[in-house]
């Protein structure tokens, strides 16, 4: 069977999940829904207080009596928001504007939404649609999946044949062609939606990409036998297929980026500070406890403001959980990829979930989760948290560095090689195992091809 989530649990987590703008609107959704919860203003000064201690529950105690135990609790997690906020205040005028900003910030369905939606639908098991998310999450704009099922089977945990019987529901998805690794696989799924799998349009997908986007129709009839006839009737039937299947959610759309963390150089030291500006900041209203009080309020009332108020307590709780759960991953992140920080991409190390998921003592799955969607703002610019999780090659030296940190040595490589004489996918190898770096040519090949290099005998005579 099934295990079945709890409505509960399942708002904990997707405030988890939800990148931080999303998170403000789901916030504000709750507060419509919940009379007891209110907004704390701005002007009011923080109050540090520790995290409260579980409370006992008593079924035998009064409504009055369980109250006063919520309402202490609430008096306890009220501030959960300060932390850092203290040196970024801003004044109310400041905040009005700001609010003005976003309220004014058209915010369509994305294609991260959308796939979301479908796959909220499509009868999954929890750990598949968990699958489902971490693979929609390393879907880019274009409709793409960037990240191969190898290293995300790495830097998760979950075995490759896992993710790639998700992905194979992905791919039934609407829009036609998502979730596809490359052009040639998106075209062939449309294809095969269309019923022509097994047409010359299909033949011509599979085997002659690079003839067909050179337009050498003459070398594809050859090759496959037919008339010219049949290769233009072909190309007709391919000019109408989506090379972007992502790209009806982002035409004309601008993008607005809003990090969860920022990470600061102080003093030679790197500070990370939590985004909590966007959020709402909650606290139970006075005038539910006053009611709870007033000897007239009937006992369905007070039910009904007791689970209303418990309902408050742990929203809020839990945007103090994803707040701290964030903090943590984004502390591991600073302190493995110090150097990165402090020299650039070829110092970035190797880093996995499951690592970071073992030091903070939570699990992988919820790493995953609370990285999806999210950014980090640093001195070296704004990324997405998943950036800094790479599996990695050890160099001669026992060091270990990442697989950005190669492609990144391999598009120096190419990028200073003699024009008329550019360098080999064999070469390259050499190159990197004379800097220390023990690369597979097959490895080498892959790495360029997502770095959208040519083939060297397509690169000779190019300036770079």
């Amino acid at each position: 069977m099934q295990q079945v989530l709890a409505p509960q649990m399942r708002q904990s987590l997707e405030l988890l999940q939800a990148p931080i703008l999303e998170l403000r609107t789901l916030v504000q959704q709750e507060m419509e829904q919940n009379p007891t919860l209110e907004e704390q203003p701005l002007e009011m000064e923080p109050v540090e207080m520790e995290a409260p201690a579980e409370q006992p529950s008593n079924d035998e105690a009064s409504f009055d009596e369980e109250f006063e135990q919520l309402a202490h609790m609430d008096d306890e997690w009220r501030d959960y928001f300060n932390q850092n906020q203290s040196s970024h205040r801003q004044s109310a005028e400041a905040a009005a504007r700001r609010q003005h900003f976003f309220d004014s910030i058209s915010q369509p369905e994305s294609l991260q939404q959308h796939l979301m939606n479908q796959l909220a639908m499509a009868g999954l098991s929890d750990t598949d649609r968990l699958i489902g998310e971490l693979l929609i999450g390393s879907i880019n704009e274009d409709g793409y999946l960037t990240s191969p099922l190898e290293e995300l089977a790495q830097t998760t945990g979950f075995v490759s044949s896992e993710l790639d019987r998700v992905l194979d529901v992905i791919q039934e998805f609407d829009p036609v062609g998502v979730g596809t690794r490359d052009l040639r696989e998106c075209l062939l799924l449309q294809l095969r939606r269309l019923d022509k799998g097994d047409s010359t349009a299909a033949a011509i997908v599979s085997a002659h990409l690079d003839e067909l986007g050179a337009k050498r129709y003459a070398d594809i009839a050859r090759a496959l036998k037919i008339s010219m006839e049949e290769v233009n009737e072909a190309t007709r039937l391919i000019a109408t297929l989506e090379p972007k299947p992502g790209r009806v959610f982002t035409d004309e759309i601008p993008s607005y980026v809003a990090p969860d963390v920022l990470v600061q150089r102080v003093d030679g030291d790197y500070v990370i500070i939590i985004n909590n500006e966007q959020i709402p900041h909650l606290h139970i209203s006075e005038h539910y406890r006053q009611l709870m009080s007033t000897q007239g309020t009937t006992s369905e009332v007070k039910s009904y403001i007791r689970d209303k108020v418990r309902a408050g307590l742990f929203l809020i709780k839990s945007i103090n959980q994803r707040q701290q759960t964030i903090y943590n991953i984004a502390r591991e992140i600073v302190e493995t990829q110090r150097d990165f920080f402090d020299h650039g991409v070829t110092h970035l190390r190797p880093l996995t979930m499951a690592q970071v998921a073992t030091i903070i003592g939570i699990h992988e799955t919820t790493v995953s989760r609370a990285i999806a969607n999210k950014y980090m703002q640093t001195p070296r610019g704004t990324f997405e948290m998943k950036y800094f999780f790479t599996p990695g090659f050890r160099t001669a030296d026992g060091q270990s560095v990442s697989n950005k940190a190669i492609k990144d040595a391999i598009a120096k490589l190419v990028a200073e090689e003699d024009a008329a004489h550019p360098l080999s996918d064999q070469e390259i190898v050499k190159r990197l195992g004379d800097q220390g770096f023990n690369v597979a040519r097959r490895t080498i090949a892959k790495y360029r091809e997502e770095l959208k290099i040519l083939p060297s005998h397509l690169r000779k005579g190019f300036a770079h």
